[in-house]
């Protein structure tokens, strides 16, 4: 990958809604280059979407979120891919990915309630045949998410020394 395009990469990482022309100006370019890199990038699926990171709690919104962990037999000739895209299919699936250790699949999920969360567990995934056991987590609190600080920020609280 050539250097402007990782630069792109980089900014839009952070922040997605920066405008084309700043972000010529911020890597030495022209307009123009990057509108086209962008669009080809696009194109590719290197760039797959963009993304609003929003702080639902203080947005006064109820969500639960969930990690879990998924132990599955995989399937001959297709691996976990067909698993994989099962699960991924489930709206309230927000992203799977294939892991190392004890578990092959981490699945992250949002509802409404724990119970909710619970239910999808228990009808949708517990029972598809090659899952052979999950373990669940639940979110209570998001301290940094994609990169981003949403925790409030403590003062560092000094003594005062005198002489």
């Amino acid at each position: 990958m050539d250097k402007i395009r990782k630069q792109i990469l980089l900014t839009l990482e952070t922040n997605s809604r920066i405008d084309l022309k700043e972000l010529a100006v911020l890597l030495g370019t022209d307009e123009v280059t990057i509108a086209n890199e962008v669009a080809a990038m696009e194109k590719e699926h290197i760039i797959c979407g963009y993304h609003t990171l929003i702080d639902w709690d203080k947005a006064g919104v109820e969500l639960v979120n969930a990690l879990i962990e998924v132990r599955v037999t995989p399937q001959r000739d297709q691996g976990f891919d067909k698993i994989a895209e099962r699960i991924y299919n489930y709206p309230e699936v927000s992203a799977t990915y294939l892991i190392s250790g004890g578990y092959d699949l981490l699945v992250t999920i949002e509802g409404r309630t724990l119970q909710e969360i619970s239910r999808f567990v228990s009808s949708k995934l517990s029972p598809i045949d090659e899952v052979v056991s999950t373990a669940t987590y639940f979110i209570l609190k998001k301290y940094k998410d994609h990169g981003t600080i949403l925790a409030n920020k403590t003062k560092g609280e000094r003594m005062l020394i005198t002489p």
